[in-house]
């Protein structure tokens, strides 16, 4: 785990209940996600991280406004998390660390703690991510191009445990973007590991060197 994530999220164990040709429904996620912050909240369990694709689907965090959804009707899924409207899918990693925080408890702190990881694997795959002061998540900046967001994170903290996460675009499709304000950011755009190094680099292949930056190696079945 990098000095910056070590400070912040204690090393947890790996859950991954579903990658392409397989996705994971949301609805089924969110239940895995609600199941695991139980038991981790109550001492049950250890810290846990699960990793994973979803089935297409658009969610909404508590800040979303209407002229930011999907203007033809499209469903949208409403949850607890913190952020904006976003989209999930097929080539799309996405992460719910499920973690205790450490004492004082400071979100700012084990957001950066989760960019940081998510731009430390990005160099890995050759890409160059940021951070855009004012402005959550990992952002790919290249000259004569709007900035673009590739890593995406909302966040929820109940009982001092985490739940939601990141979703970092690898060869994910981005047309769905279009239909939305994606985080609620007019003046951006969305990029992907594909778009960026013109390679296809899986969401489990990634999910493998994520694994390792936090930490998780003991992995357990879903």
């Amino acid at each position: 785990m990098s000095v910056t994530a070590s400070r912040t999220i204690e090393a947890p164990r790996l859950v991954q209940p579903g990658f392409s040709p397989h996705p994971v429904g949301y609805d089924d996620g969110l239940r895995l996600q609600l199941e695991i912050h139980a038991d981790v909240a109550a001492g049950r369990s250890p810290n846990t991280l699960v990793l994973l694709e979803h089935e297409q689907v658009f969610t909404a965090g508590r800040r979303t406004t209407d002229d930011e959804r999907p203007g033809d009707g499209t469903p949208v899924i409403d949850v607890d998390r913190g952020g904006k409207i976003t989209w999930h899918g097929p080539g799309q990693l996405v992460g719910y660390p499920i973690v205790r925080l450490h004492e004082p408890i400071d979100v700012v702190a084990y957001v950066r703690a989760l960019e940081g990881i998510l731009i430390e694997v990005l160099g890995g795959f050759g890409v160059t991510g940021g951070r855009i002061e004012g402005r959550s998540g990992v952002w790919v900046e290249r000259p004569g191009v709007a900035a673009a967001k590739i890593g995406a994170i909302g966040i929820r903290v109940n009982d001092g445990v985490t739940r939601h996460g990141f979703a970092l675009n690898c060869t994910n499709d981005l047309a769905p973007f279009e239909q939305i304000v994606p985080c609620g950011i007019r003046d951006a755009g969305v990029t992907s590991i594909r778009e960026v190094t013109g390679r296809d680099v899986e969401p489990e292949t990634v999910a493998a060197v994520i694994a390792r930056a936090f930490g998780a190696t003991d992995e357990v079945s879903a």
